[in-house]
């Protein structure tokens, strides 16, 4: 079974070294977190499955790095200082401070449960803003990107120049954006600080609705097929209160967290809103001209735009179970091997000096081509137990019988089998598992 309860992924977490809170030493720094050493390499393989997806196995996606600070002009035209705010409310009684949107009962407050206590609805805005310039006050006003979209607008000549791309193409980015939100928590869910994982599909404008579906429906199958349970998955369509400013039809995938459901990633209909606006207020021409046609337009776009952090909660999620192996409880990690932050582990049977040459030979020539871990504390019960924790797929086990007949023995997490290999076909028997 999935995990049923937060507390039992945050603590498997913090105990195996994926996800620490920030500054901890300090009393921690609320809805801030640091990825320990299992953590920073599930995040990244989490990040380079999108890249996989998205660009790799495509022809018609490129990948760029845009700057995470950026002059007001870039937030004035895409609407972020008018529009990018949320509906802020205080209890007079308890002095709490809410998204009004968020409560159950706009009348009373979930804290103290006092009726009639709110304060009137204020905007605020999610942008950090700070300055750039040697001398404070006097330096220009930048912000922090609460999304990283805008960078690919403002690539999109550039792109479309050095590229030699046409509609439909995509531009994709995956890196930090930060926005002050009033109400952070459920873990690493929702933050201040996140990595998005986003493309920008740019389509002649009457195909935008077949690209629309066509996207929904290749993000949904990402999910599934990296191993989420497709009844923990949904696709839900927002409805016209919900739009964005820019959008004229977005529908969200939401995983079934043990808080309620809650969204992984938003497919958007952007239409040409973005390339106009940075277009009037730039001054700078950002279309299209199709010569097969000679017609000369904006394009509309298609986004699909993820949450790195908060995707690598739901694989966890989902990946999370209790059994029992020989009468002995186990908590394992059922990750998808492209996912598990090891693949394989190497366990010498023994700390003698006898194994170590030939378990360090084997831990070389594997780390050649995936990320391995070596452990020879414990007992190699205790061993695979860790292994199974930390979601590791395979393990191998390099004992006494190796050093005469070269051959390890592989183990398999999810099975808990065991067969006996040739270390001279390891490596092929590995992928062969692995599926890479």
């Amino acid at each position: 079974m999935p995990a049923t309860e937060l507390e039992q992924v945050v603590n498997l977490c913090k105990r195996r070294g994926f996800v620490y809170p920030s500054a901890e030493i300090y009393g921690g720094f609320r809805s801030s977190y640091d990825y320990g050493p299992l953590g920073s390499l599930m995040l990244r393989n989490v990040k380079d499955a999108w890249v996989r997806s998205m660009v790799q196995q495509r022809d018609d996606v490129v990948l760029i790095d845009a700057s995470v600070l950026s002059p007001p002009q870039v937030w004035e035209a895409s609407g972020h200082l008018a529009n990018f705010t949320d509906p802020l409310v205080d209890c007079t009684k308890c002095k709490q401070r809410f998204r009004e949107d968020h409560l159950e009962d706009p009348n009373v407050c979930p804290n103290c449960a006092a009726a009639g206590s709110f304060t009137a609805a204020r905007a605020f805005n999610l942008m950090f803003k700070t300055q750039a310039g040697p001398i404070e006050g006097a330096g220009a006003d930048v912000f922090l990107r609460p999304e990283t979209a805008q960078g690919m607008f403002l690539n999109f000549a550039n792109v479309l120049q050095t590229s030699r791309k046409k509609p439909p193409f995509g531009i994709a980015q995956v890196g930090k954006s930060f926005r002050n939100e009033i109400t952070p928590g459920n873990f690493i869910f929702r933050t201040r600080e996140f990595e998005q994982m986003e493309m920008e599909f740019f389509v002649p404008p009457a195909d935008g609705p077949k690209w629309y579906e066509y996207w929904c429906n290749e993000r949904m199958n990402w999910y599934l097929e990296l191993g989420i349970p497709a009844a923990m998955l949904r696709m839900r369509a927002h409805d016209d209160d919900e739009l964005s400013h820019y959008s004229t039809g977005t529908s969200d995938i939401e995983f079934a967290f043990p808080w309620g459901w809650g969204e992984l990633e938003g497919v958007a209909q952007r239409t040409d809103y973005d390339l106009k606006q940075h277009a009037q207020h730039s001054g700078q021409k950002l279309d299209y001209f199709d010569q097969a046609t000679n017609e000369r337009y904006v394009p509309f776009v298609i986004e699909p735009a993820a949450g790195a952090t908060r995707t690598m909660a739901a694989f966890l999620l989902a990946a999370y179970d209790e059994d029992e192996v020989g009468g002995e409880a186990r908590t394992i990690l059922r990750l998808h091997p492209r996912l598990a932050p090891y693949k394989v582990a190497v366990l010498p049977l023994s700390k003698k000096d006898t194994l170590a040459p030939l378990a360090r030979q084997v831990f070389r020539t594997l780390g050649e081509r995936y990320m391995v871990d070596y452990d020879d504390t414990q007992s190699i019960g205790r061993r695979y137990r860790r292994q199974d924790e930390v979601g590791t797929p395979l393990c191998v086990t390099v004992d006494f019988d190796s050093l005469d007949d070269d051959a390890v023995t592989i183990r398999d997490r999810d099975t808990t089998e065991q067969a006996r290999v040739p270390i001279s076909s390891l490596t092929s028997e590995i992928s062969e598992r692995l599926g890479f």
